[in-house]
């Protein structure tokens, strides 16, 4: 056969059939239809463990309106009378010591703290995240290592020299001790929010002939808000329960909240419902700071999260 006759000869094979579909393993659901799929039962054990949380504060809450020796009773009477004895005690309206100076000095000895926590952290955290000194991680590493000591083991040294530069029952003495003990973790906090700031933000900044102190104030802080919202919240706490710092050091002039609380365990017995109202005057501030502050917590403690 020539070559032209073999160009011009048709093609008359067939076409080979096509592949039968592959019969596998049914397609797996997404992640999303497997959530909503057990949401009834994350739902369920949501609403749990927020009852595990309510029904405590609940219970007290309801103790608070009751007289002593209903809310002594065992079984508890759910449906006594209710009645403002409790909240008359801890106000000092019927007589005896008020709950006001001690709310005044917790409050002063938490936001001082808490301010000096601020000014020192930021420039230890900005010297470790943004622009690492020498050996930044053994300076972490030391500032973490401040907090393995126990408070008890360090309490006799530091009482010994308060009751020798006279510094016993004062509000001073407290904040500086409340501002050591936060400032390793707002440091080690602070850290991980800065390493988030964008770094051509402080390049621009820095391109503007800003120093280190405006850079802070006009360039770290306002990115940076949320994550120093968030750890001034938790000092604040941190500072506002602590109770044998507190305790051991302060007497009548200095007493805090935590001081007030242990004064209804006496060798008379336990004032449960006074002790119940005082607790729920107590934990008010803390409270109302945080739901205040709700969008900036959550922002600020997810900042930095693994995506």
């Amino acid at each position: 056969m020539s070559l032209a006759e073999s160009t011009s000869t048709p093609h008359t094979g067939h076409r080979a059939p096509a592949e039968a579909p592959r019969r596998g393993r049914p397609r797996r659901r997404g992640r999303r239809s497997s959530i909503e799929r057990n949401s009834p039962i994350l739902g369920l054990i949501a609403w749990t463990v927020a009852l595990l949380f309510v029904v405590p504060i609940g219970w007290m809450l309801l103790t608070s309106f009751h007289s002593e020796v209903n809310a002594a009773q065992n079984p508890p009477a759910l449906f006594a009378p209710l009645t403002l004895d409790g909240y008359r005690t801890v106000f000092g309206v019927t007589g005896g010591k008020s709950v006001i100076p001690a709310l005044l000095n917790s409050t002063i000895a938490a936001v001082v703290s808490t301010v000096l926590v601020l000014v020192l952290a930021l420039p230890a955290a900005y010297a470790t995240s943004i622009k690492p000194v020498q050996k930044s991680t053994d300076v972490l590493f030391f500032f973490l290592s401040t907090k393995f000591l126990p408070i008890v083991a360090g309490l006799l040294p530091i009482y010994m020299f308060a009751k020798y530069v006279g510094a016993l029952d004062s509000i001073g003495l407290l904040i500086i001790l409340y501002t050591c003990m936060n400032l390793p973790i707002a440091i080690w906090m602070l850290r991980s929010f800065l390493a988030e700031v964008p770094v051509e933000i402080l390049e621009a900044a820095q391109l503007d002939g800003a120093g280190l102190i405006r850079t802070i104030r006009n360039v770290i802080m306002p990115v940076a808000s949320s994550g120093i919202a968030a750890t001034a919240l938790i000092c604040i706490i941190f500072s506002w329960n602590e109770l044998l710092l507190a305790r051991t050091l302060t007497g009548v002039l200095s007493g805090t909240s935590p001081v007030f609380l242990a004064s209804f365990v006496t060798s008379q017995g336990l004032f449960l419902g006074q002790l119940s109202a005082a607790c729920i005057v107590v934990s008010l501030p803390v409270l109302i700071a945080g739901f205040a502050a709700q969008d900036k917590l959550v922002q600020g403690l997810s900042l930095g999260a693994v995506k």
